[in-house]
């Protein structure tokens, strides 16, 4: 295992840490409550063995049962050998009251004294009213005087613009966590993020580094494109190291479902260095790079300019969707996600409001019925 900085933070992580948002599950189904505890506990364990010193988890992640498990495996001296992560649920979270309540709640789950690494849980641009206007800044930092917390940092889902300004809301951050791999150079927070928070002197860690396990097998074209420069190596084992090859990244968080997922990461972590990335491999990822982005089925840009639709269609988070299925040939947590949000393509009623105004010229409601047939 190698072990690197962690932003200004006097102690070094592992470069990879233990994520338990995909603990193995009776049914599984990825997500799901009901997890294989002893399986689960197996494998967080072992990597904890092998040199994993960071275990990240989350309030809502497998249903709230995420938390519990992680607690049940850090017991028989297994504590003192981690940093422990969790989140701030920020849509449970509407008044500094339910911070505190929250905190207490997932230390009971954890069964733990102190959590190391708190972070806000998600934050974009809608969530900034409630993080000043309640001050969640100072419940954090009081929760850190009482002992509860001892690093205070965040997760992020948005654009670059929105993590500048967050990061720039609070002075005291002293991590960040993005999701952040070969095809998110450009998206969300991405490189430009990695880099300015890094210059701050924060830890960085990147979450998603397989995009959700979409980059731990090829699809045939990237199978033929690896094939064609003679790489022999596996995608995932790829990815990794693409990630660990930035120097500004201070761990890569993967979601580990298998023991066999969990080996394989742990000997891809032997060479987590700035410089693992040869330039005939830097050639052959962007190379697959392009590969996997010509492959997007619905030539939207995100401007947003279709927005808002007369009927609440989610329309530019439902192409999101339907491309990410299409480019990876994997649309089932397309589909898990694609209920959530309530505002699907089956509530076009294809009056063409938005078709008049895309500079794409896209059409739309005929996309928003392909979609919605594909994913529910």
């Amino acid at each position: 295992m190698q072990y690197r900085n962690f932003g200004r933070l006097d102690w070094k992580c592992s470069a990879l840490g233990f994520g338990c948002m995909r603990l193995p599950t009776a049914e599984g189904e990825a997500f799901s409550a009901n997890i294989l505890e002893a399986q689960a506990i197996k494998n967080i364990r072992h990597a904890i063995d092998s040199g994993v010193n960071y275990v990240d988890s989350a309030y809502r992640y497998h249903g709230g049962a995420s938390e519990v498990v992680l607690g049940k495996a850090l017991k028989d001296g297994y504590r003192q050998k981690v940093k422990l992560a969790t989140k701030a649920p920020m849509p449970s979270i509407k008044t500094a009251a339910d911070y505190d309540r929250i905190l207490d709640e997932q230390l009971t789950k954890l069964d733990v004294d102190y959590i190391d690494n708190y972070l806000f849980h998600g934050l974009n641009a809608g969530v900034i009213p409630t993080l000043v206007g309640q001050d969640l800044f100072g419940r954090a930092e009081a929760a850190k005087k009482a002992g509860k917390i001892r690093h205070i940092g965040f997760s992020f889902h948005d654009k670059y613009e929105v993590f500048e300004k967050i990061i720039g809301l609070y002075d005291k951050w002293d991590f960040c966590m993005m999701q952040y791999n070969f095809m998110d150079i450009e998206n969300q927070a991405g490189t430009k993020g990695v880099k300015l928070a890094a210059s701050k002197g924060l830890g960085v860690v990147a979450m998603e580094p397989l995009r959700g396990g979409k980059l731990g097998a090829p699809i045939k074209e990237a199978a033929d494109c690896m094939q064609r420069h003679g790489y022999e190596g596996t995608l995932a084992d790829l990815a990794l190291r693409w990630v660990w090859n930035q120097p500004e990244i201070s761990l890569a968080l993967s979601g580990m479902t298998t023991m066999e997922q969990v080996e394989q990461n742990l000997v891809s972590a032997q060479s987590a260095l700035p410089g693992c990335i040869s330039d005939k491999e830097q050639l052959l990822i962007d190379e697959l790079r392009e590969i996997y982005r010509r492959r997007s089925g619905v030539p939207c840009t995100g401007c947003s300019y279709c927005m808002p639709c007369p009927q609440n269609v989610n329309i530019v988070h439902n192409f999101m969707l339907y491309n990410e299925g299409a480019i990876y040939e994997y649309f089932d947590e397309s589909r898990r996600l694609y209920p959530m949000f309530g505002k699907t393509g089956v509530l076009c009623t294809k009056c063409g409001e938005c078709e008049a105004k895309c500079p794409q010229g896209i059409p739309i409601s005929e996309w928003m019925n392909k979609i919605h047939e594909i994913l529910v």
